[in-house]
C-alpha cells in the first residue's frame, strides 16, 4: 500500500497531447478549428439558454429537457476545449492530477446526462405524438424538472464512482494523455497496475449510460414515424419524417461512435491514435454544436421568439434615432 501511494505521489500532473501523430505544422490549424468549435458551441448553446430563461412562451415542458441539454453542452466544452486549445497555443499542456480527475468525473457526468436527455426528448417527442390529448397532464413542467434532477443525480454517482477508482490507481512515472481531454479509458491506460476490473465496471457502466437510452429512443422514433405515415395526408408527412431523420442522425452520431470505442476499447482492437482522437472530437463535440440548432432554433417558437425580440431591438433604435428612420421610411415610400 505504501508503495502504491508513493507511486501515485509520483504523479503530480498530466500531459494532455491532443493527437499524438500530429506533425507541428498542422497544430495551428486543429488548434484553430478546436476555438471555432467553442465559439460556436458557446454561442448556439448560450443563445438557447438565454431565450428560454426570459421568454415565458419558452416555459414548456421540450423546451426544459433543451435548456438542460445546453447546459451540459456547455459545461463539458468550457471544461475541456480550453485547456486543450491552451496547449496547442501556449504550449501549457499540463493538467494536475486533481484536474485531470475532475475532468473524468465531467466528461462522463455530462456525457452520461447528455443520453439521458434526448431520451426524455425522445419520449416526450413520443407522447405528444401517439397521446397528444393526454399530453399536458402526462408532461408538466414539474415533473420534467424533477425527471432531470434525477438524471443529474444518477449520471453524477456513476462519474464519481468511475472518478473514484481512477484516482486510487497508482502510477509509475507514465504521465501522458494521449487525447485532447481526460477520460478513464485514457487514465486507466497509464496505470503500472492490473486494471481490468475497472475497466470492465466502466464499460459496464457506459452501456449502460448508452443502450438502455438508445432502446427506448428507437422505439420512440419508430412509433413517432409509424404516426406521422399513417395520419398525415399526401405528402404533408414529408417534412416532420425528414425532422425526424435529421434528429436520428444527430443521435447516431452521438451514440454508435461510442458504443463502437468502449466496445474496440474491452476487445483490444487497436486503433490508430490519432484515429481514435478524432472519432472522440467528432462525436463529442459535433453534437453539441448541432443539438441547438437541430432542436431548438428551428423550431416556430424559437423562430417567432427571435423575431420579437429583433423587432423590439429595431423599434427601440428608431426612437432612439428618429432620423433613421424617416429616411427608411422615405425609401420605403418611393
Amino acid at each position: 500500500m505504501h508503495q502504491s501511494m508513493a507511486n501515485q505521489s509520483d504523479i503530480s500532473g498530466f500531459i494532455l497531447l491532443g493527437f499524438p501523430g500530429l506533425p507541428a505544422k498542422f497544430n495551428t490549424p486543429v488548434s484553430i478549428a478546436l476555438f471555432l468549435v467553442y465559439l460556436v458551441a458557446l454561442f448556439a448553446n448560450g443563445t438557447v439558454i438565454i431565450l428560454i430563461i426570459f421568454s415565458r412562451r419558452l416555459h414548456q415542458p421540450m423546451y426544459v429537457i433543451i435548456a438542460s441539454l445546453a447546459v451540459s453542452d456547455l459545461l463539458f466544452d468550457t471544461i475541456t476545449l480550453p485547456k486543450i486549445i491552451a496547449k496547442y497555443w501556449f504550449g501549457d499542456a499540463t493538467i494536475s492530477f486533481s484536474g485531470c480527475i475532475f475532468q473524468v468525473f465531467c466528461v462522463h457526468c455530462m456525457g452520461s446526462f447528455d443520453s439521458y436527455i434526448i431520451m426524455l426528448m425522445a419520449i416526450d417527442r413520443y407522447v405528444a405524438i401517439s397521446k397528444p390529448l393526454r399530453y399536458n397532464s402526462i408532461i408538466t413542467n414539474r415533473r420534467i424538472v424533477i425527471v432531470c434532477a434525477f438524471f443529474w443525480f444518477l449520471t453524477g454517482i456513476i462519474s464519481l464512482s468511475i472518478a473514484l477508482l481512477d484516482a486510487g490507481i497508482p502510477f509509475c512515472g507514465r504521465n501522458q494523455i494521449r487525447n485532447c481531454f481526460c477520460t478513464n479509458m485514457a487514465v486507466t491506460s497509464l496505470a503500472c497496475i492490473n486494471v481490468t476490473f475497472v475497466k470492465r465496471l466502466a464499460f459496464g457502466l457506459a452501456m449502460f449510460v448508452l443502450l438502455i437510452p438508445l432502446g427506448f429512443i428507437i422505439f420512440s422514433y419508430g412509433v413517432i414515424i409509424k404516426v406521422i405515415r399513417s395520419t398525415s395526408r399526401s405528402d404533408s408527412w414529408r417534412k416532420p419524417f425528414y425532422t425526424c431523420i435529421t434528429h436520428l442522425v444527430v443521435i447516431g452520431l452521438y451514440f454508435i461512435p461510442r458504443i463502437f470505442i468502449y466496445v474496440a476499447n474491452q476487445v483490444k482492437l487497436i486503433l490508430n491514435e490519432d484515429l481514435n482522437v478524432l472519432i472522440l472530437c467528432l462525436y463529442t463535440f459535433v453534437p453539441h454544436m448541432a443539438n441547438p440548432i437541430i432542436y431548438c432554433l428551428r423550431t416556430k417558437e424559437i423562430k417567432k421568439t427571435l423575431l420579437n425580440f429583433f423587432q423590439k431591438k429595431l423599434a427601440l433604435r428608431m426612437e432612439q434615432h428618429p432620423a433613421v428612420y424617416l429616411i427608411m421610411n422615405k425609401y420605403r415610400c418611393t
